[in-house]
């Protein structure tokens, strides 16, 4: 199972050097607030794909007054050691893989540890913006295909382009064909990986059982997504775009930027016990749908790749959950197969899980074992 049974962090946040022997159940790490226990959740997103979970830069998690580099190391549950560090030498920040003591990307690690979170932060997203629900959504897309990041980077840098251009108000179209065919070859594998997970979503979700967390009805608004999910090839959404964004240069030049294309998409998302809109729905069932995602898409993950489940980073998941649904997320979690780790400020949130978790009290840089 993916399954944490060591950690290690040097000079990462408030952790000048911690190690935490793990036991492989699920981690509930309880204190008060501001001791570190979203610090330890960032820390494990670190070994996966992307900025980690609270999208800080590189040096942002290097402890006040280290020498300003940083290390977090594991050992999984089935041997593979594996180790992020930001090597601050020559002047740069630059992110250092290693797997099993020998170089690597972040890609191949993304291969051995997949990892789906849920933040305080996301409890707003039904409510926000389409740039926030992108966001939310490409987290989980990066999860399944890390190569998602690469597209949208290229995508952003050809898009940066692009938009320069256009504020020139004057636009050569032979360079805007080549920036636009770069950025219509990335927009295509963006809309293509998008659409990919949404099949795989809407599939775990139907495949999860009735309960405390609403199942929900999700579509992309986009037109190269709803092409994607049509089954319409690379070749015809890369042609889609760059149409688009040919016959469409004078009006951006008028808006001095890009104003079709996938960055604009949208994820929509119905709660299906009353039919309404997410937006629409209580900040409670706002809640639960949400996590309802998180869990159908640890499932997706473990189905997608027939083997084990991700792992589940929860800060505050439970708080605000009252106990039959405490109950009922800790047995949804259990029955994933593989490893969560929980944060809350008091231990009893955690009870429901009986033996099956192990308790960490989280105290100004200090982390003890309660059972």
């Amino acid at each position: 199972m993916t399954a944490l049974t060591r950690l290690s962090l040097t000079d990462f946040r408030n952790y000048a050097s911690l190690t935490l022997p793990l036991d492989g159940r699920h981690v509930c790490l309880y204190g008060a607030n501001g001791a570190g226990k979203t610090n330890l959740l960032e820390a494990v997103s670190q070994l996966g794909p992307g900025r980690g979970l609270r999208s800080s830069t590189l040096p942002d998690m290097a402890r006040s007054g280290s020498a300003g580099s940083w290390t977090v190391a594991a050992t999984l549950a089935d041997e593979h050691k594996v180790g992020v560090t930001l090597d601050t030498s020559g002047g740069s920040s630059k992110r250092v893989v290693r797997l099993d003591g020998a170089p690597s990307t972040a890609t191949e690690l993304a291969e051995i540890v997949r990892i789906v979170w849920l933040t305080p932060n996301m409890d707003g997203v039904f409510r926000g913006s389409a740039s926030d629900r992108r966001r939310f959504y490409d987290r989980l897309v990066l999860a399944h295909t890390p190569s998602h990041a690469s597209a949208s980077s290229r995508y952003e840098r050809a898009m940066r382009e692009r938009n320069a251009l256009l504020e020139r108000g004057h636009v050569d179209p032979a360079w805007a064909d080549a920036i636009e065919t770069r950025l219509a070859e990335s927009g295509a594998e963006i809309a293509i990986n998008r659409a990919h997970v949404m099949d795989s979503l809407q599939a775990a979700i139907e495949a999860r059982p009735e309960g405390h967390f609403p199942k929900a009805d999700i579509s992309l608004e986009g037109a190269a997504e709803q092409a994607a999910t049509r089954g319409d090839d690379f070749k015809s959404i890369f042609e889609m775009l760059a149409e688009t964004w040919r016959t469409s240069r004078r009006r951006d030049m008028a808006a001095g930027r890009t104003l079709e294309g996938p960055h604009r998409s949208d994820l929509a998302v119905i709660h299906r016990p009353t039919g309404a809109p997410a937006k629409d729905a209580s900040t409670g069932q706002q809640k639960a749908l949400l996590i309802g995602l998180i869990l159908a898409s640890a499932t997706a993950l473990k189905a997608e790749r027939d083997g084990p489940p991700p792992l589940l980073l929860l800060d505050e998941a439970a708080a605000h959950l009252d106990p039959d649904r405490r109950a009922a997320l800790f047995d949804e979690i259990c029955a994933l197969g593989g490893q969560a780790w929980l944060t809350g400020t008091e231990k009893f949130l955690f009870d429901s899980f009986g033996d099956r978790a192990q308790a960490l009290h989280v105290a100004d840089g200090t982390v003890t074992a309660e059972n």
